[in-house]
């Protein structure tokens, strides 16, 4: 068969798509980079004095005692300020950009990806509660963790969405409407009334804050997605046991149980509701740009966008670390009457490792300028706001726009803007080349782990020498934010099949 037999144009990539980093050079306010090393310097002390001194003997731990819960290092962290270091200063943060949290995430996960986990899930979470727009609940509960740092009670945030018979499924709303989902949220006056359970919870048992996604009809449950903020100790709300993980131990995985759990209306993030709301809004505003079911997918790409981001720089720091261990062993070991690095094999084996770093970077990298330009990032890095933010003095945002982030108003105001201002292929954009990172960068990692085994050799299997638990750590990235598979076919969806409308994405 020739070409010709085949027909049709040639596809052709989106420019857009193509030059995300070169439009982000001049869009991008320049203090990001000094921002950024700040952030890095700050992480790698924190690297230095309290991750790998820690990092082996507390997997040992976990080995021998599976239900162990690292409350110290979880202090430890809020007491470096970790928990509030990418907090928006609106909500009484510290401000630093968002993308600089990949690169933070990058140098913890060198050492130990659970403990960089123990500060990432909570973003994951506090990364849902802004993808609801919910400007009054998003300024409680952060304020609430930026109040947990100053009185050393930390108080995390995490993500509750996988369920036992529903993992991947619940994060694409093609499969979720075919997801075998049983929680469910009953709405009654004044409220939700939950019952079910969600498993494998990162830092479940550790959080004070669960942005729990449920749902009114089980049996369509994309027309019915309900986010509600659950705080630990509400009644009808209890944890079950603590998973068993091969990897990235440090981490608990938690199983969430609701029994009958009211939920009240000033802690619901975004539901149904919230399409009537925008409906008799568009009446000033113009029409609506999508219905539920679009919207319902619009928020899950929010938070899948910005967390598969991180999951690329969780699986750039086990890429590093596992090369940083093999060129020490390199530098220590002699083969033949000489140094191992000193042979050409072993050079062409580390370079291997290093372009696997480097390429895993920058996946993560371009993600995040996608985010910065088209998805959540864009209102912070906006320059007249991301200046605004640096130079006001926090009283101003403590005291003089408290009020205003209470009204009703704010939330409609800023909902209009992130929801309807983002354009179908904007979405598209940020949720390709999130999948991108995420599979591309977890990949990678494994890689690199599987190659210091090969260069190291029986060394490589001794617990001490660290590779080992990167190989276990790795496993993990290949799963959670959606399966690669499942990643895969969501680049193939937002940066392929858009130009094929007659293609599904997810078979029947």
């Amino acid at each position: 068969m020739t070409r010709e037999d085949v027909g049709g144009e040639i596809w052709q990539p989106n420019l857009e798509d193509m030059t995300v980093s070169l439009q982000a050079l001049g869009r991008l306010p320049r203090g990001m980079v000094k921002e950024t090393r700040k952030a890095l310097d700050h992480a790698r002390r924190f690297v230095d004095e309290v991750v790998r001194p820690r990092a082996l003997e507390l997997d040992r731990l976990l080995q021998e005692d599976p239900l162990h819960l690292p409350w110290d290092l979880v202090e430890e962290a809020n007491r470096w300020g970790l928990y509030t270091m990418f907090l928006p200063r609106l909500f009484g943060g510290k401000g630093y950009n968002l993308p600089a949290l990949s690169y933070v995430l990058e140098e913890l996960a060198s050492a130990c990806t659970g403990i960089a986990n123990l500060v990432g899930v909570h973003y994951l979470g506090v990364a849902t509660l802004t993808a609801s727009w919910n400007v009054r609940l998003m300024n409680r509960i952060m304020r609430e963790t930026v109040e947990g740092e100053r009185n050393g009670r930390p108080c995390l945030i995490s993500l509750a969405i996988t369920e036992p018979e529903a993992g991947t499924d619940v994060e694409e709303v093609e499969l979720l409407k075919r997801a075998r989902v049983t929680c469910r949220a009953e709405r009654v006056r004044g409220g939700y009334v939950v019952n079910g359970r969600k498993i494998f919870i990162s830092n479940g048992h550790l959080s004070t804050w669960h942005m729990l996604v449920a749902y009114e009809d089980l049996e369509h449950p994309e027309k019915g997605t309900v986010m509600l903020a659950v705080r630990t100790g509400t009644k009808g709300f209890s944890f079950g046991r603590v998973e068993h993980k091969m990897g990235q131990k440090a981490c608990p995985a938690s199983e969430l149980v609701f029994e009958d759990c009211f939920i009240p209306d000033e802690n619901v993030c975004f539901d149904p509701s919230y399409l009537r709301k925008m409906e008799r809004a568009s009446s000033y505003l113009g029409g609506l740009r999508r219905d539920l079911e679009g919207y319902t997918a619009q928020v899950i790409h929010y938070v899948v966008s910005t967390s598969r981001a991180g999951v690329g720089g969780f699986a750039t720091g086990v890429a590093r670390g596992a090369f940083q261990e093999a060129l020490r062993f390199a530098l220590q070991t002699e083969l033949g009457g000489r140094r191992l690095i000193e042979h050409e094999w072993a050079r062409c084996v580390l370079a291997e490792m290093y372009k696997n770093v480097a390429l895993a970077r920058l996946s993560y990298v371009e993600t995040n300028y996608a985010n910065s330009l088209y998805g959540m990032f864009r209102i912070l890095l906006w320059k007249p706001t991301y200046y605004l933010m640096k130079l006001m003095p926090q009283v101003f945002f403590d005291r003089v726009l408290q009020p205003v982030l209470r009204w009703e108003g704010t939330t409609h105001l800023f909902r209009w803007l992130m929801m309807e201002g983002q354009k179908d292929e904007e979405i598209q954009r940020t949720s390709g080349w999130a999948s991108l990172s995420k599979f591309a960068a977890s990949d990678f990692g494994l890689r690199n782990c599987q190659l210091a085994l090969e260069l190291m050799g029986r060394s490589g299997v001794r617990h001490e020498m660290a590779v080992e638990k990167h190989l276990r750590d790795s496993k993990l990235l290949q799963i959670y934010e959606g399966t690669n598979q499942l990643n895969r076919l969501n680049l193939f969806h937002c940066l392929v099949a858009r130009d094929f409308p007659e293609l599904r994405t997810f078979d029947e």
